[in-house]
């Protein structure tokens, strides 16, 4: 149970460092790597398997 609630933390950490990092590029940055703004929540959920 406990490495299901760390492994689960791990997750959503990971989750919020990519949202960040992707959050303090600008649009046209996005763009150049084909993920659109709106999209971070999502690319990040991937990125984290969250």
């Amino acid at each position: 149970m406990a490495n299901g609630i760390i492994a689960s933390y791990k997750g959503w950490v990971k989750f919020r460092q990519t949202c960040n990092e992707l959050n303090r590029l600008t649009n046209r940055e996005l763009a150049d790597l084909g993920i659109e703004r709106s999209e971070i929540a999502k690319v990040a959920k991937r990125s984290a398997a969250y």
